[in-house]
């Protein structure tokens, strides 16, 4: 029961539209470096989950400059990181189909995906103290933990390899254009959000 609270509560946590999702989806469109960017997300979760189960919470509430300096720095990224979108999207040149398209490095993917997930305040309010502080309710925190850890590989892994599913449908510049567009604008829009 503990480990199935864990799971649903993780699940309905990482279940809503953010950047980081979006980042997954795009790669996985792209099928470029999926496995680790669905590795970079699901293990950051998971030491971020097992930090709060343990009780690491306490520590950034104690230390607000930790969720100030990723605030701010997570807001320049994401609306940097938009604004590059809505570029990329009016652009005629470069290469619209996914299969094909092999600008991005592994490196520069990697660094582009710690970023999302290490530089956004939210994934510290949702996993560190939200889900520490859900996880005292229980004797069994650890399984509470677990159950949280792996609704969070579950979904990113099916978010990213699924998507690959989608990828006849962005074969088409218009289409592609459209998420990029998309993509963008959450990404601003997250980032206002953060400064406001």
């Amino acid at each position: 029961m503990t480990f199935l609270s864990g799971f649903s509560i993780g699940l309905s946590l990482i279940l809503a539209i953010g950047a980081q999702n979006a980042f997954v989806l795009k790669q996985g469109l792209l099928r470029k470096h999926v496995l680790i960017v669905c590795l970079i997300c699901a293990l950051s979760d998971a030491i971020l989950i097992t930090l709060g189960v343990m009780g690491f919470g306490e520590i950034v509430l104690a230390y607000p400059w930790i969720e100030l300096f990723s605030k701010y720095a997570g807001a320049f990224f994401l609306i940097s990181y938009g604004l590059i979108s809505l570029y990329s999207s009016a652009k005629n040149t470069h290469n619209l189909i996914p299969s094909k398209d092999s600008k991005d490095s592994i490196s520069s993917t990697v660094i582009t995906c710690l970023a999302f997930t290490w530089l956004n305040p939210h994934v510290y309010l949702d996993t560190v103290i939200m889900l520490g502080s859900i996880s005292t309710q229980f004797s069994e925190t650890h399984l509470f933990g677990l159950g949280a850890i792996t609704a969070s590989f579950a979904f990113f892994f099916s978010l990213g390899f699924g998507a690959s599913r989608l990828t006849s449908y962005f074969e088409k510049p218009r289409t592609w254009q459209i998420l990029e567009v998309c993509i963008g604008a959450v990404m601003i829009i997250l980032g206002i959000n953060l400064l406001i």
